[in-house]
């Protein structure tokens, strides 16, 4: 009886709040804030009413007041900090008391998958260190995660990126007989079986029993 109750208080208290928010929160408020080391989630406005973008979906959270929204979709109340430009979610017991913050980038900053998606080596592998700096465990930055990607460029045709792609990966893991054998792979997409065949080598050299790599190098010897 008493969550009936909670319940349709809640439902009341959303139904009086005006939807509409003062131009002063939307200034401050609207832009792009990492939803984890690598991911996105976009806080925007329509007709002054509040809107995230966030894994391709348009979500329209329910305004509980001035400040704190909440977002059916993630299950998540939103309380938006614009003075130290910061979104933090309310406490619940499923966040095992640990304070999750959204933090606002700043003009023109990326995360690390975007700027491979530019091609640009030098940002994505800045990117990626800091990440493996503060969490060496992040899935983010885990072998199998970026080599995927790699082969989502491969697979698009877009070989430079896969390339690039595949740099990184050799440089958060250089010991990695896989790292080395899908950047000869991205190579010998490229035409270019010189590199291709270097880096097959180097893949075996880690580990001779690399089949992928010795399967390679042996089709590319009969041709």
């Amino acid at each position: 009886m008493k969550t009936k109750l909670l319940i349709l208080a809640t439902l009341l208290l959303l139904s009086c709040t005006s939807k509409i928010n003062n131009d002063d929160f939307i200034s401050k408020a609207e832009g792009r804030y990492f939803f984890n080391a690598d991911e996105i989630i976009e806080v925007y406005f329509k007709d002054k009413e509040l809107f995230l973008k966030w894994r391709n979906s348009d979500l329209k959270p329910l305004k509980v007041n001035d400040s704190t929204f909440y977002a059916r979709e993630l299950n998540e109340k939103l309380i938006f900090n614009t003075s130290d430009s910061k979104i933090v979610l309310a406490e619940k017991r499923e966040h095992k008391d640990e304070k999750l913050v959204f933090v606002k980038l700043k003009e023109g900053e990326k995360t690390p998958t975007e700027y491979l998606k530019e091609n640009n080596f030098e940002m994505a592998l800045k990117g990626f260190l800091s990440i493996k700096e503060k969490d060496s465990l992040s899935p983010v930055i885990r072998q199998r995660t970026i080599n995927r990607k790699g082969y989502a460029f491969l697979k698009n045709n877009e070989i430079d990126k896969a390339i690039t792609t595949f740099k990184i990966n050799i440089e958060l893991y250089p010991k990695s007989s896989t790292c080395y054998y899908s950047l000869g792979d991205a190579f010998l997409e490229k035409q270019d079986t010189t590199k291709a065949i270097t880096y097959y080598n180097k893949a075996l050299s880690i580990n001779p029993e690399n089949r992928r790599a010795k399967k390679s190098l042996k089709r590319l010897k009969k041709e």
